[in-house]
C-alpha cells in the first residue's frame, strides 16, 4: 500500500505525515499531522522519525510546539 492511500494509526482517518521508526508499539508507526501534534503538545514527541510529504512538516510541529530539551533525529532511507 502506497503512503499517499495509508491512514494515520491513531485516529484511521487522517493522511499520514510522519512515521516512527522506532515506535514502542508497531500499531503506532503513521502519524496524521492532528495526532503528531498531540503527541508533541502532551510531552511525548517522536524521537527518531521519517517525514512521509516530502517537506518538514512535523520538524515544524516540534520547533512550534515542543519545549524538552532533547535531541530528535531525522531518518534518512
Amino acid at each position: 500500500m502506497g503512503a499517499h492511500r495509508r491512514k494515520c494509526d491513531w485516529c484511521g482517518s487522517g493522511t499520514p505525515i510522519v512515521r516512527d521508526m522506532e515506535p514502542i508499539n508497531a500499531e503506532y508507526q503513521y502519524w496524521c499531522e492532528e495526532c503528531a501534534r498531540a503527541l508533541i503538545i502532551k510531552g511525548d514527541p517522536i524521537e527518531t522519525y521519517r517525514e512521509l510529504e516530502g517537506e518538514p512538516i512535523y520538524g515544524r510541529l516540534l520547533e512550534e510546539h515542543c519545549t524538552l530539551k532533547r535531541f530528535y533525529s531525522f531518518a534518512t532511507a
